[in-house]
C-alpha cells in the first residue's frame, strides 16, 4: 500500500467522492452522497461484497427511532450516549458519541422509510449495557441480508460499485490532500480515479496477524471471525498522510462461537438465563458482563473453550437469528432431558455440571456478581453447545470528527480524507471491555451516512 504524488498524465476519470470498501459503511456513505447530489464510486476489492457486516447479526442500535416509538420504547440520544460512555469507561470521544447517537434514530428511519428496509426492534430480550431496547434488525436477523439490501438499493439508484477493484495506491499532494487512487483489476490491469474527497470504508486490521499481535496481543491466538480483507490498509495510508491514530488496542471479541463449527451463537442464550461452564463443568465468570470481553475470558479456560448451557425457552428466542438456526442444522447444539444426560452428550463431568445447575437454581446473586432472574430459571429440556472465543473486528483506527473527517497527528484536519466503520476509531474505548453491542454497525452505518452527507 503506497501514498505517492499524483500521476503526471492525470487520471482516467474523476468523480466527487471515491469510497474504498463496499460493505455497510461504504454503501451507506454512497447513498448519502447521492442524496447530497455528489457523484461517487465504490471500489470494492472482493468479487462479491461481504465484509464484516455479512458475518454479523446485522443489528443497528438506534435511539429515538419511529420503530421504537411504535413499540412504546422511551429512548433518547442522551441516554444512548450515557450507555456508550458507561461501557467504554468514559474513554470514547464525546464529539463522536454525540454525533452518532443523535443521528442514529434519524438514520434508521431513513433506511426504513426512504429506502424501504423492513427493520424491527429486537423486543424479546436485552443486550448487555443497553438501558433500552434499541437494537434494530431485518427479518432474518443476519448481516448478509443488510448487505444484500444495501447493494440492491445502491444498484437500483445507479450508484457505481466496482468489484474486484483492489485499491493499492493513494495519490496525494505535499499538503496531504488526496487527489485520487489507483486500483488493480482482476486481470492485472491498473486504473486510476481522481477525486475531490476520499472516504475510507475498508474496515480495520483484524485480518492482519502481524498488526493484531502488535496492537492487541491478548487476542492474537483467538479464532478470527472477521473478513479476511481487513488488513489495515486504512491505518497504513493514514500513517503515511500524517493522520492521528487512536485506541489501536481496542477490538470486538465474542465468547460464544460454536466450536469447531465456526458459527456464531447469539448472546441471547446467556442473557436470557443461560450460563457458561468450562471443561470441568464449572462456571468461571459473570456471563452478563458483555460478549466482547467474553472472548478473552473463554480463551483463558482449559483448552480455550467453554460450553453454553440453556433451555428450550431460550432456544425459541434464539431461533429468530439465522446463525442460531445454522448452528442447530450443523449439529452444534445438543439436547437432553436432564443435566446428567446433557453432561454425557457434551463429554463433561456429570456430577460437576449437576452441582453447577443446582447452585444457580438456588441463588439470586452468585459469587461472580451475576444477578439471576427467578422468572428465567433453566427448565428441561436442556441445550448445550461447545464454544470458543473469537476476534470479530478491531475498534481502533483513524481519529475522526463527528462527520468522519480525519484528524492530523500534528493538529487540525487532513484536507479531504474521511474514515468510517472499522477504518475509524470507534466509540468502544481502548480495549475489549468497552464494546457495547452494536457499536460496530453504529460506526459503519451512522458515521457512513454522516460522512457521505458532510
Amino acid at each position: 500500500m503506497t501514498v505517492t504524488a499524483p500521476p503526471e498524465d492525470g487520471f482516467s476519470v474523476t468523480v466527487d467522492t471515491v469510497i474504498v470498501g463496499g460493505g455497510a459503511a461504504g454503501m451507506t456513505a454512497a447513498l448519502a452522497c447521492q442524496e447530497a447530489r455528489r457523484a461517487c464510486v465504490i471500489l470494492e476489492r472482493d468479487a462479491v461484497q461481504t465484509g464484516s457486516t455479512a458475518l454479523s447479526a446485522g443489528l443497528i442500535p438506534a435511539a429515538g427511532s419511529a420503530l421504537q416509538a411504535e413499540a412504546g420504547i422511551d429512548d433518547s440520544a442522551e441516554r444512548f450516549a450515557a450507555d456508550i460512555q458507561r461501557k467504554a469507561g468514559g474513554e470514547a470521544d464525546p464529539e463522536v458519541v454525540a454525533a452518532l447517537t443523535a443521528a442514529s434514530g434519524p438514520t434508521l428511519d431513513w433506511l426504513a422509510g426512504t429506502h424501504g428496509m423492513p427493520f424491527s426492534v429486537v423486543s424479546d430480550f436485552d443486550y448487555p449495557g443497553h438501558s433500552r431496547r434499541r437494537m434494530h434488525g431485518l427479518p432474518s436477523r443476519a448481516g448478509r441480508e443488510l448487505v444484500d439490501r444495501l447493494r440492491n438499493t445502491c444498484t437500483a439508484r445507479g450508484i457505481d460499485i466496482l468489484t474486484g477493484a483492489h485499491v493499492t495506491t493513494l495519490f496525494a499532494d505535499a499538503a496531504g490532500r488526496v487527489q485520487g487512487v489507483g486500483y488493480a483489476r482482476p486481470d492485472g490491469g491498473l486504473e486510476t480515479v481522481g477525486c475531490d474527497r476520499l472516504i475510507l470504508a475498508c474496515n480495520g486490521f483484524g485480518g492482519n496477524p502481524e498488526m493484531v499481535a502488535a496492537y492487541t496481543p491478548e487476542i492474537r491466538d483467538a479464532l478470527y471471525f472477521g473478513h479476511a480483507g481487513n488488513t489495515g490498509d486504512a491505518i497504513r495510508w493514514g500513517e503515511a498522510l500524517g493522520a492521528r491514530m487512536r485506541h489501536l488496542g481496542a477490538y470486538q471479541g465474542h465468547g460464544n462461537v460454536a466450536h469447531p463449527h465456526g458459527v456464531l451463537v447469539t448472546w441471547a442464550v446467556l442473557s436470557e438465563g443461560g450460563i457458561q461452564v468450562n471443561r470441568d463443568g464449572r462456571r468461571f465468570w459473570n456471563e452478563l458482563q458483555g460478549y466482547s470481553e467474553a472472548a478473552r475470558t473463554v480463551i483463558a479456560q482449559p483448552g480455550g473453550e467453554a460450553y453454553a448451557i440453556f433451555d428450550s425457552r431460550i432456544a425459541s428466542i434464539a431461533r429468530q437469528f439465522e446463525d442460531f438456526r445454522a448452528a442447530e442444522a450443523a449439529g452444534a447444539i445438543v439436547t437432553a432431558d436432564t443435566p446428567e444426560a446433557l453432561a454425557a452428550r457434551l463429554d463433561l463431568p456429570g456430577g460437576a455440571l449437576v452441582e453447577t445447575m443446582v447452585e444457580i437454581e438456588g441463588t439470586t446473586t452468585c459469587n461472580f456478581g451475576r444477578v439471576f432472574d427467578p422468572t428465567k430459571r433453566l427448565r428441561p429440556p436442556y441445550h448445550g453447545v461447545r464454544v470458543t472465543g473469537a476476534l470479530f473486528h478491531t475498534q481502533g483506527g483513524l481519529d475522526v470528527t463527528g462527520t468522519g473527517r480525519v484528524r492530523r497527528a500534528s493538529g487540525g484536519l487532513l484536507p479531504n480524507l474521511y474514515a468510517v466503520g472499522g477504518a475509524a476509531c470507534g466509540v468502544s474505548g481502548s480495549g475489549d471491555d468497552g464494546y457495547l453491542s452494536g457499536n460496530g454497525l453504529l460506526s459503519a452505518v451512522v458515521l457512513g451516512r454522516l460522512a457521505g452527507a458532510a
